[in-house]
């Protein structure tokens, strides 16, 4: 437990309990399932896993946080990502936080560092041990679900007016691709490119999937695009890609799960 854990340090160099503040609503789970959640002090509006983690005070959203709130708690570690936070933010809170830890994950197995990171820098290796061994089971029972399936080009919608989607050097294309899901377009300029009707990416897909993050997609509008191209589209939880953390574990098994599924006709 949280209480459990000697934050005393030694009579010449006493070390305090930290205060984390976390701009980043999976790594603020990943704190919680660490037992770290009473030393979190602040969080975004997006940070709602698990629901303890809603007694935390908010401080905006991660691209507008609040940075006078955030320097009233007093953070001694502030918890950032490169893709979901803004530089002028976090050069900003480097003022008055001390230890402001950026985060980067490119792909699924990636968490496995995450995990060691966090492990050691709050003195949590043994339950990031176990986040680990489980990460890496899951990582392997994915590859097992999926590798007699053929690969599959899928177009995976994060946005529309205009429609948006993901290029393959970002952490959800990686994880969709450990399932045997290719996205389309091969290449782009941006790593979030915006889509028109003439692109090529549309008559590429195999299927199409709509996220329900951050655009918040819901099965009318896979109904109606469906109708529109012609193609295959499926409502998908954003959180089985996108996350980092804990729920990666939970995000492969529900998409090694999903695509067992298709494979078999079943809805």
């Amino acid at each position: 437990m949280t209480g459990a854990v000697d934050w005393s340090g030694t009579a010449d160099a006493p070390a305090e309990a930290p205060r984390i503040a976390s701009l980043v609503p999976s790594l603020t789970e990943l704190l919680f399932a660490l037992d770290l959640g009473a030393h979190v002090v602040a969080r975004t509006g997006f940070c709602v896993h698990p629901r303890e983690a809603r007694r935390v005070r908010k401080i905006g959203g991660t691209k507008d946080p609040d940075l006078a709130a955030l320097r009233s708690v007093s953070p001694t570690h502030l918890i950032v990502n490169v893709d979901e936070n803004r530089r002028e933010d976090v050069d900003a809170a480097r003022a008055f936080v001390p230890n402001v830890v950026v985060t980067h994950p490119q792909g699924p197995a990636d968490n496995l560092r995450l995990f060691a990171l966090f492990g050691e820098l709050f003195r949590r290796e043994s339950p990031a041990g176990h986040l680990a061994a489980r990460l890496r089971a899951a990582l392997a029972e994915a590859q097992a679900l999926t590798h007699a399936l053929p690969r599959e080009r899928v177009l995976y919608l994060i946005w529309r007016d205009p429609w948006m989607t993901v290029a393959r050097d970002t952490y959800v294309s990686a994880t969709l691709a450990h399932v045997g899901f290719d996205t389309v377009p091969a290449a782009a300029a941006k790593r979030y490119p915006p889509l028109d009707a003439a692109d090529d990416a549309w008559r590429d897909a195999d299927r199409i999937l709509l996220s329900t993050e951050p655009y918040a997609f819901r099965q009318r509008d896979a109904d109606a695009l469906g109708k529109a191209t012609n193609k295959p589209v499926h409502l998908i939880d954003g959180e089985w890609t996108s996350w980092y953390g804990v729920r990666a574990i939970e995000g492969l098994q529900a998409l090694a799960a999903f695509r067992t599924r298709l494979s078999k006709h079943e809805p």
